[in-house]
């Protein structure tokens, strides 16, 4: 008898199993369905019906679906909305880069250029030699005119990737700020030779000569 009973148990619980894995298969089925169907709609510009498609299935646990929407709603000028699903994204992987890159965009657009900062710095925080954050939060600083602060961040660019041409020409464009025209010459005679012909390493090689 208690053979019986404990068949019949077993029996339950691997058809609640049962059920419980096909659950998680068609929903993953449906996800794919929701993703591939965003994308096509991205393709052709129909961001709110790429967002209405995600919007279906969402997640508020969902790493994935979160990142994803901030990246449309940006797209599709909700920038306040888009920053809210991405700071969803970081709160959902703290060790994440890709959603605080993501954030930029949307902060960059609105203008809030503290927020943009922050959130580069949060990336290097994670990842200190992350070049990308360290070019863009220079420029930011050079546009400020914080040209000591804007040299560290190119210089770590430079050191890096020494004929990288973006690092090059603004290392040299700070350095010539600085007053330090030697050094700006040889940096700007460097990015001339990644880009033979550059008018903007031309100029300030004109200049500093």
């Amino acid at each position: 008898m208690e053979t019986m009973k404990t068949i019949k148990k077993l029996f339950i619980v691997l058809l609640a199993f049962a059920i419980s894995q096909k659950a998680v298969t068609q929903n993953h089925q449906d996800l794919v369905k929701a993703f591939s169907t965003s994308y096509d709609l991205e393709a052709k510009k129909e961001y709110g019906k790429a967002i209405e498609t995600l919007q279906k299935v969402y997640s508020e646990n969902s790493y994935e679906i979160n990142l994803r929407m901030g990246w449309l709603a940006y797209l599709n000028n909700q920038q306040e909305v888009s920053m809210k699903y991405y700071k969803k994204a970081m709160e959902l992987m703290p060790y994440a880069i890709e959603p605080c890159f993501g954030y930029a965009f949307p902060a960059a657009a609105l203008n809030k250029w503290d927020d943009v900062l922050s959130i580069y710095d949060k990336i290097l925080s994670i990842d200190p030699n992350n070049t990308v954050a360290c070019y863009r939060k220079g420029l930011i600083l050079y546009n400020r005119g914080n040209f000591n602060s804007a040299e560290k961040m190119f210089e770590k660019v430079v050191n890096l990737y020494p004929f990288d041409y973006d690092g090059l020409v603004m290392l040299a464009w700070t350095k010539f700020k600085m007053g330090k025209n030697q050094e700006a010459k040889i940096l700007f005679q460097k990015a001339l030779l990644n880009r033979p012909g550059d008018t903007s390493a031309a100029e300030g090689l004109e200049l500093v000569k």
